[in-house]
C-alpha cells in the first residue's frame, strides 16, 4: 500500500511539474526521475501496473489508494478530462515515454488518448474492476459494450487497410488492450460474447472472435502481459488481407469455383504485405496473417510453402479461425455444433493441428460453451455457467426453465460432472438462443 501510494504521489509530482515549469526545467527531469525509480521498484516483481479509478477513488493495481482523492484530484481531473480510467505501465519503460505521459495529461486532455497510443510500454483504455469488489449489476452491459467497441474498430482497421492500404495500428492496439485486460480478468464472459450471431458484419465480428479465441488460449499457457496483447493483434489483423479479396467472391453466397478459391487463397499473402508495411505493427502479425491456413501435415495454402514447425501464434489463431468459422451461420451454411467442430480440429489423426493445443482449446471453450442455452435429458432448459475442463461434457449450469416448459422463479445451479448416477440430469442438445424471449448472457 505504501508503494502504491508513493507511485501516486510521484505520478501527481510529476504532472504538476510539467504544469508549472518548460519541459526542459530541471525540476521538470528530476520529476520523471523520482517516477521511474518508484515504478522500478513496482516493476522488479511485476512485468505491468495498472494505475487507474474505479468511482472517485484512484487504485494501483488491486490495491485502493482512498486518500488519493483529496490529495491528487488534480490527477484525478486530468485522467477524467481525457476520457481515461486506466493507465498500464509495462516494465521496461523508458523515462522519455514517461515524460510524454505526464507531459500530454498535463497538456491538452482532449488529445490525450491518441497521443499516448504511439507508446511502447504506457497503454490508456477502461479499467477492469479487481476481483474483490463488487461487480456492479448488470456487468454483462459493460461487456458487450466492450465486444461492440471492438467490431466498431475491426471495421475501421479495414476501412483504413483498404482505402490507405494500412490499417490504424493505434486504434487496434488500444482496442485489443482493452479486450486483453478483460480475457486476463473474465475470460468466461468475454468468450461467452463470441457466441454472438450478428450475420451483417460477419468480417468484423470473426476478426474480434479470433483475437479474443487467441488470447483466451494464451492465457491458457500462461502468457501475459505485452506478448499476450501482441497476440491478440495479430489475431486481430488476421484477415486483413482479404480487403484486397473482388467483394463478388468475399460475399458470394454459393460454394466458390476453383478459380475463385484461388483468389480467395491470395489474402494470406496480401495480409502479410499491408502488415510487413505498417508502421507499430508486431512481426508476429505479418507471420500469422501469412501461416494461418497453413497445416502442421504441409497441407493448406499458400501452395508451395513448406514449414518444418508453425509459430505457436500461428497454430492459436488456426485453430480459433476454423473453430468461429464453423460455428458462425453464414447464408451459405448452417451453423456447427461444437462437438462436431472439435472432431474437424481432431481429424486426421491429429497431423493437421497440434493435438496438445486442440485439447487445451475444448478445456477452454467445452463442448457446451459458457452462455449457451442447452436442453436437459430432463426437459429442462439451461444456461452453461463454467466449464470443467476433465469432462467437457459436463459443465456447471443455471436452469432456467422447468420441465413443463415455465420460467422459473429462483433459478438453480448444478455441476453436471457431479450428477454420474442414475437419471439425474445431463445434457442432451445445445439449443439457439434466438428461439427464447431472453438473453442467456444477463443469467452469467
Amino acid at each position: 500500500a505504501k508503494v502504491a501510494e508513493e507511485l501516486l504521489r510521484r505520478f501527481a509530482a510529476a504532472l504538476r511539474a510539467v504544469q508549472l515549469y518548460a519541459p526542459a526545467h530541471p525540476l521538470v527531469a528530476r520529476s520523471i526521475d523520482a517516477l521511474a525509480e518508484t515504478l522500478g521498484l513496482v516493476h522488479a516483481t511485476a512485468p505491468s501496473i495498472v494505475i487507474g479509478m474505479v468511482g472517485e477513488e484512484l487504485v494501483v493495481g488491486d490495491i485502493p489508494v482512498p486518500r488519493a482523492a483529496e490529495s491528487m484530484g488534480k490527477l484525478i481531473q486530468q485522467l477524467e478530462d481525457a476520457g481515461i480510467e486506466r493507465i498500464v505501465i509495462d516494465r521496461g519503460v523508458q523515462a522519455s515515454e514517461l515524460s510524454q505521459l505526464v507531459q500530454t495529461l498535463g497538456g491538452d486532455a482532449k488529445d490525450a488518448t491518441k497521443a499516448l497510443g504511439r507508446l511502447t510500454h504506457v497503454r490508456v483504455g477502461r479499467l477492469q474492476v479487481e476481483k474483490g469488489a463488487e461487480a456492479p449489476p448488470g456487468d454483462i452491459a459493460t461487456y458487450r459494450r466492450l465486444y461492440d467497441d471492438a467490431v466498431s474498430v475491426a471495421e475501421t482497421l479495414w476501412d483504413s487497410a483498404k482505402t490507405e492500404g494500412k490499417p490504424d495500428a493505434d486504434a487496434g492496439r488500444n482496442i485489443v488492450d482493452n479486450l486483453a485486460q478483460e480475457v486476463s480478468q473474465n475470460r468466461p464472459a468475454l468468450l461467452a460474447l463470441t457466441a454472438l450471431k450478428k450475420y451483417d458484419s460477419y468480417t468484423f465480428t470473426h476478426m474480434v472472435n479470433v483475437s479474443i479465441l487467441t488470447m483466451g488460449q494464451a492465457r491458457g499457457l500462461g502468457i501475459d502481459g505485452p506478448l499476450l496483447r501482441e497476440l491478440g493483434l495479430a489475431a486481430l489483423m488476421h484477415d486483413i488481407g482479404k480487403v484486397k479479396t473482388p467483394a463478388d467472391i468475399l460475399n458470394k453466397t454459393d460454394k466458390l469455383t476453383d478459380g475463385e478459391f484461388d483468389i480467395l487463397r491470395r489474402h494470406t499473402i496480401d495480409g502479410a504485405e499491408i502488415l510487413r508495411r505498417t508502421p507499430e505493427i508486431p512481426a508476429l502479425a505479418p507471420v500469422v496473417a501469412f501461416e494461418h491456413h497453413l497445416r502442421l501435415d504441409g497441407t493448406g495454402y499458400p501452395a508451395g510453402v513448406s514449414r518444418s514447425s508453425l509459430n505457436l501464434a500461428t497454430m492459436l489463431a488456426g485453430i480459433a479461425d476454423v473453430y468461429d468459422a464453423m460455428r458462425s451461420q453464414r447464408v451459405y451454411q448452417d451453423a456447427s455444433p461444437t462437438d462436431r467442430i472439435l472432431a474437424v480440429l481432431q481429424r486426421n489423426d491429429g497431423k493437421q493441428f497440434e493435438q496438445n493445443l486442440v485439447r487445451r482449446f475444448v478445456q477452454l471453450v467445452g463442448i457446451y460453451p459458457v452462455g449457451n442455452l442447452v436442453r436437459l435429458t430432463t426437459g429442462e432448459v439451461a444456461v452453461v455457467l463454467k466449464i470443467y475442463a476433465p469432462d467437457p461434457y459436463r459443465p456447471r449450469i443455471r436452469v432456467l426453465i422447468d420441465r413443463a416448459g415455465k420460467r422459473v422463479d429462483h433459478p438453480r445451479e448444478l455441476n453436471l460432472w457431479e450428477n454420474r448416477e442414475g437419471d439425474q440430469q445431463s445434457i442432451q442438445a445445445p439449443l439457439d438462443p434466438a428461439d427464447y424471449d431472453f438473453d442467456p448472457l444477463t443469467y452469467l
